[in-house]
């Protein structure tokens, strides 16, 4: 009898270290699905700071070029690229905002907080207003 009580005992301390073990894996499961959550939020906001980044730099591009090569080629040309420039940069902007808006849905709620969509087209209208601005500026010089 005696040997069936110790049989007892160590299945049901057996069965208490499975039912830890699958505690603690459902939380360590759980913990990585809400960091998944996190790391998606996170590269979505990369993402729209890479399309205002590349934005910025054909807008500076755009400009740029009116100033550097005014004197060195007809003003026409010299007027298109840096348009087709400036162009470019107001749809980045409008890509980051695209992006930024129909973002993937993660698994889980993240635990940050993603940036307000009021936030990212404020930003982006900004700068497409700039955009439109140094469009007007650039044709309106007669330099």
């Amino acid at each position: 009898m005696n040997t069936i009580r110790s049989g007892d005992s160590d299945v049901s301390e057996s069965a208490r270290h499975i039912a830890r073990s699958a505690d603690a894996t459902e939380r360590s499961a759980d913990q990585t699905t809400t960091l998944a959550a996190d790391r998606t939020l996170l590269a979505a906001e990369r993402t729209y700071a890479a399309w205002v980044r590349t934005g910025l730099a054909a807008l500076v591009s755009g400009v740029g070029a009116k100033a550097l090569l005014n004197d060195v080629m007809a003003g026409w040309v010299v007027s298109l690229t840096g348009s087709l420039l400036i162009v470019f940069s107001g749809l980045c902007f409008i890509a980051a905002v695209w992006r930024g808006l129909h973002q993937a849905t993660p698994a889980c709620a993240p635990r940050i907080m993603p940036m307000p969509p009021l936030l990212l087209l404020g930003i982006s209208a900004i700068l497409i207003v700039i955009d439109v601005a140094a469009l007007v500026g650039i044709w309106m010089d007669r330099g």
